[in-house]
């Protein structure tokens, strides 16, 4: 790993020198643009409004008022004091829950630079007895940045945080109608959560579309360009896109749902579990333990498997289906609002 940035930690009158690494990466897949006519790749060049191309070098920011137009050059952006500031002060120590999780943004690991480590470790282990945040403020880009130190695996996490006045309010009018839920809709529906409870292991999910883009570019390499998607991915089972007002019978399918996973789990406890989720938690017995795997192959089985747990839900009439399979049967009719 590369250190993106140096500085140190006032913790009162403790300075915690460190460095900075960035702990999260993307797995996207890295695709640029190419005219579709010749296949070259298209480049951009830095033009100004009056026609001249323009080096990168050469390039400053501005502000402009409406007026006036006002330069600044990268001179004066290190010339502001907070610009020159190496420090992430710590402002206060606060309760993890009154952090909002929407509030966090990117994520850096922190290092000790220093030949003896001790404020360091003992920041971390009072972080981890107090079972506190700290509140922090770094300059970092040529941005002042909110944040909080955490540990995570005997590592010092800063964690930046967005300023109160960028989190939006949800301002939604269909919020405020009356919706009344029955004790029996509640309990049936919180059996269903009881079914789908387990412990959080991110690395058994996996990102579908990236998989999915990366075997399209596999195929297209060893075939070529005229090769046809459908010869890829195998034929797609048809998902209903029913009309929004359409009525389900909610008790009907919350207990559908719930000895769907009942029954999920017992087969997955007798072969073992391996590899066993969905999108919602846990994957169906009916997936093999190489339904985690990176194997391309596996991929239309996963979609159809995904396309029949859809149409499940809305069966009216799904009370017994810990005794059949959810591709075999088509949706009951569903009734319309009146």
């Amino acid at each position: 790993m590369r250190s993106i940035w140096k500085g140190s930690i006032a913790f009162g009158l403790v300075n915690v020198p460190i460095k900075v690494y960035a702990a999260t990466e993307t797995h996207d897949v890295s695709l640029h643009q190419v005219h579709d006519e010749d296949k070259g790749r298209i480049r951009y060049k830095r033009v100004c409004e009056f026609g001249h191309e323009v080096e990168y070098a050469d390039i400053q920011r501005a502000y402009d008022d409406g007026d006036k137009t006002v330069v600044l050059t990268a001179d004066d952006f290190k010339k502001l004091p907070e610009e020159q500031s190496h420090e992430i002060e710590v402002l206060e120590f606060v309760p993890v829950e009154q952090v909002d999780p929407m509030m966090f943004e990117k994520s850096y690991y922190l290092e000790p630079d220093s030949r003896s480590p001790k404020a360091y470790v003992l920041l971390r282990e009072t972080l981890a007895k107090t079972d506190r945040l700290a509140i922090v403020q770094f300059t970092l880009r040529q941005k002042t940045r909110l944040g909080v130190l955490r540990v995570n695996d005997d590592v010092i996490l800063l964690q930046g945080l967005l300023w109160g006045d960028e989190v939006r309010a949800a301002d939604f009018k269909s919020l405020d109608a009356s919706v009344k839920v029955s004790a029996n809709e509640l309990k049936m529906s919180s059996s269903l959560v009881d079914s789908m409870s387990t412990d959080f292991d991110p690395d058994r999910y996996t990102d579908e579309y990236q998989a999915e883009l990366q075997q399209l570019i596999d195929a297209k390499l060893e075939a070529g360009d005229d090769i046809e998607t459908e010869k890829t991915f195998g034929e797609r089972a048809e998902e209903d896109e029913g009309e929004g007002g359409d009525v389900i019978d909610l008790m009907a399918a919350l207990r559908a749902s719930v000895d769907k996973n009942r029954s999920s789990r017992s087969s997955s406890s007798r072969t073992g579990g391996a590899g066993s989720r969905s999108s919602s938690g846990s994957r169906s017995s009916s997936g093999s333990a190489d339904d985690d795997t990176d194997d391309s192959t596996k991929k239309p089985a996963a979609r159809k498997t995904t396309a029949a747990k859809k149409t499940a839900a809305s069966k009216s009439t799904a009370s017994n289906s810990t005794s059949r399979k959810a591709p075999a049967r088509k949706p009951a009719a569903k009734k319309k609002a009146s």
